[in-house]
């Protein structure tokens, strides 16, 4: 498997998942914060074979396939050290009694009864399986063996409905236990008379792709809400049992549950372990103290947040500073007399979104609101459709997906016209002002991801994104790129690549003319071979090149005449790194792009993508020393304390 060219990408992204594993080992690391990222790497591993597994089985990448397997053993075995061996007493020295592969304490036991057959029982689903038995994607089982008739039961595990923990006090200790346990406990109440052979903890997780046909020309909306509902039916990519299953048990399962083809894991006596993150500790001490998000001045005062933005270009980094400015700018725009034209793309949205509610009441108010959704977004498309059905009803026109191309770019314009002289005069001058941004229009994730939004209203870059938001309408491929020309913004299908080759190749000339040269880069995956030989050709040449790379890096650095150049760091800390920033030191008048864009094939290929360049020089250097502080060991607080000391900015 070694290519000391290429890193293969789903190796790549499980050794990120294995950096989530480090981090929860880490002593360093509040013992809540240790179990939130077991919680993290759960969900992640569990999402990779919704997603990747199904894509190695379906090429016949055999060796990739046996080397994801093997590394994803040996790191289940670290999460369980972690957790039994570090974790678990780590509660227990704080008055915490986490019962995990115990015997339910003989002083919970009235308790426990009483909580099951008052609260879990009303939610247990029993079947005797006689015939093939369809275990649901991801939901938790108890595979039961009755001695009579040797027969296979199934009893669910309703995490979906109740907690996933139960907290009882007893005996001056706290204890948690699993429902799963108390389940368990009680089988012989389910099962009375038939002889319980024994009883294991099961799971299967199933594909997620949806089939979605690129040439398909009906609704699309409909189309997707009919293929949701079938989802959770797709092929079993992975059956997750318990150690000491016997085999004869295990082949019987396989037969019932018609996993033939399913990866076969042998796991612990507990699933779904992103359940961790609601495990009841409310213990300040053992979380991170806490960040307040810092509040930036122009988006608090009673002057119009457009006036500040026309005074000069805002930028917000949230999770670190409040996303106040962007639901305020979303808000006034629904209610300013002044706007009259509103233009945003959405690709995930909040579940309870305020910004949509602002698009509804701008309709409302008798603005011209029209918005791209994306409804291919995975795992998202629910949502996005329910939304978008709420819009439309409320007067919004909406925009769906272009087929064969996701669109992922976060950008927003407004329209807005400036009073004219004279009562009730509409002849004042229209303004454009925008929203360009590396994360989604979400106030929900915007509390964890980093991300840079910026605010401006300049019309070089407006006029450009107008171009953008008059093509999306078509809902097609560009034919002819080079009819729609962007000088300005970066996007994909049109100029990105080409852009980022160019600007790379300046760097590459001025290192053989003998000026410094040099490339800063951060972004979530690094996957686009054509980018990845550039940056290659960069470090021959001369370019000194510093990635910061949270996820997938295909990217081999350090190799002698192909890579000595380029360094790349991963940070994986308290928020999740999700900004994307491209800083080209052009003999030192930088030049420096924020975006949406991965430099990945889906993103280069198959999407729109917008990467927009930073001209103010407050702004570019307030970027540059962010960047120079991602190489810092505590980099995430140093960047805190930073916009703390600057706020004004």
């Amino acid at each position: 498997m070694e290519n000391t060219t290429y890193m293969d990408r789903d190796l790549s992204w499980i050794s990120f998942n294995g950096r989530v594993l480090q981090q929860a080992a880490d002593a360093g690391v509040p013992l809540m914060e240790r179990v939130r990222f077991l919680s993290i790497y759960s969900s992640n591993l569990d999402e990779f074979y919704r997603v990747r597994m199904p894509v190695l089985m379906a090429l016949g990448a055999t060796e990739t396939y046996a080397a994801a397997e093997d590394a994803i053993r040996r790191q289940l075995e670290q999460f369980g050290g972690i957790l039994a061996g570090q974790l678990v007493p780590g509660l227990e020295a704080d008055g915490i009694g986490l019962i995990y592969n115990k015997e339910l304490p003989e002083v919970v036991r009235e308790k426990v009864t009483a909580y099951f057959f008052s609260t879990i029982a009303a939610f247990l689903r029993i079947v005797k399986v006689d015939e093939d038995f369809f275990p649901e994607n991801n939901k938790l089982y108890v595979a039961v063996f009755l001695k009579n008739d040797s027969k296979i039961a199934v009893v669910n595990i309703p995490s979906d409905d109740i907690p996933r923990f139960y907290p009882v006090e007893a005996g001056g200790t706290r204890y948690i236990l699993f429902i799963d346990d108390l389940v368990k406990a009680h089988l012989s109440f389910l099962f009375p008379g038939d002889g319980i052979v024994g009883a294991w903890s099961i799971k299967t997780t199933r594909d997620a792709e949806l089939d979605l046909r690129d040439e398909y020309q009906g609704d699309l909306a409909e189309e997707i809400e009919k293929q949701l509902q079938r989802r959770d039916l797709g092929l079993a990519t992975r059956f997750l049992y318990p150690a000491g299953l016997p085999f004869g048990f295990l082949q019987r399962l396989i037969h019932r549950f018609n996993l033939l083809h399913a990866n076969l894991v042998e796991g612990g006596n507990y699933h779904n372990l992103k359940d961790l993150a609601g495990l009841p500790v409310s213990d300040k001490a053992l979380q991170y103290v806490p960040w307040p998000p810092l509040q930036q001045g122009f988006a608090s005062g009673p002057d119009s947040l457009f006036d500040a933005i026309g005074r000069g270009d805002r930028l917000v980094h949230p999770p670190y500073q409040r996303y106040d400015a962007v639901l305020r700018f979303f808000n006034e725009a629904a209610t300013d007399p002044g706007v009259e034209e509103i233009y945003v793309t959405l690709y995930r949205v909040a579940s309870q979104s305020v910004i949509v509610h602002a698009l509804i009441s701008a309709a409302a108010n008798g603005k011209l609101v029209t918005v791209f959704v994306e409804l291919k977004a995975r795992f998202d498309e629910e949502n996005n459709i329910r939304w978008a059905k709420r819009m439309k009803e409320a007067g919004v026109k909406i925009v769906y997906s272009i087929p064969g191309l996701k669109v992922h770019a976060k950008v927003a314009l407004v329209k807005r016209r400036r009073e004219g002289r004279g009562e009730g005069s509409r002849e004042g001058r229209l303004q454009y002002f925008g929203l360009l941004s590396t994360g989604n229009f979400n106030e929900s994730t915007a509390r964890f991801y980093t991300d840079h939004v910026l605010l401006t209203a300049r019309p070089e870059l407006l006029r450009e994104l107008e171009l953008l938001f008059i093509f999306l309408p078509r809902r097609q491929k560009p034919e002819r790129p080079d009819l729609i020309r962007f000088d300005h913004l970066l996007v994909s299908q049109f100029n990105l690549l080409s852009r980022f080759t160019g600007l790379i190749d300046r760097e590459i000339g001025h290192a053989r003319e003998g000026r410094p040269a040099r490339i800063r880069i951060k972004l979530n995956n690094l996957e686009e071979r054509v980018l990845i030989d550039k940056l290659y050709e960069a470090s021959k040449a001369g370019v000194d090149i510093d990635l910061v790379i949270r996820g997938i890096c295909c990217l081999v650095p350090g190799v002698p005449g192909q890579s000595e150049r380029i360094r790349v760091r991963r940070i994986v800390d308290r928020y999740l790194e999700h900004g994307r920033v491209f800083i080209f030191h052009n003999n030192g008048e930088e030049e420096i792009f924020l975006g949406s864009s991965d430099w990945m094939e889906r993103n280069i290929h198959r999407r729109i993508e917008v990467c927009f360049p930073l001209y103010d020089p407050k702004l570019k250097r307030q970027v540059v020393e962010l960047m120079d502080m991602q190489w810092a060991p505590d980099s995430q607080a140093d960047v805190y304390r930073f916009l703390e000391q600057n706020a004004s900015t």
